[in-house]
């Protein structure tokens, strides 16, 4: 069973929107900003269904919340933290 994160679905409808304005992202995957560089990367939609994802996304809203000055979702961890993860992720 999965996390439930409340606010993960309006603030994902409002990163794709300002994503899809900036530079589109491919249908299925959406932009994240990471790290101080804010850096972007395009994953696939389903890495939010992911347990090590979801405890990622819920330790940015601990955090931070979900307001961010990108427009896009951004996960404020170590670029190697995310590329870890979404290593692992790519592996299933």
């Amino acid at each position: 069973m999965g996390f439930r994160l409340p606010g993960i679905r309006k603030t994902l409808f409002a990163a794709n929107q300002a994503s899809s304005k900036a530079v589109d992202a491919p249908k299925g995957y959406l932009a994240v900003y990471v790290g101080e560089k804010m850096r972007r990367f395009v994953i696939p939609v389903s890495y939010l269904n992911q347990p090590s994802f979801q405890q990622l996304l819920s330790q940015v809203e601990e955090e931070y919340g979900y307001e961010h000055p990108m427009g896009g979702l951004t996960i404020p961890c170590s670029e190697d933290v995310f590329e870890h993860i979404t290593f692992c992720l790519n592996g299933k």
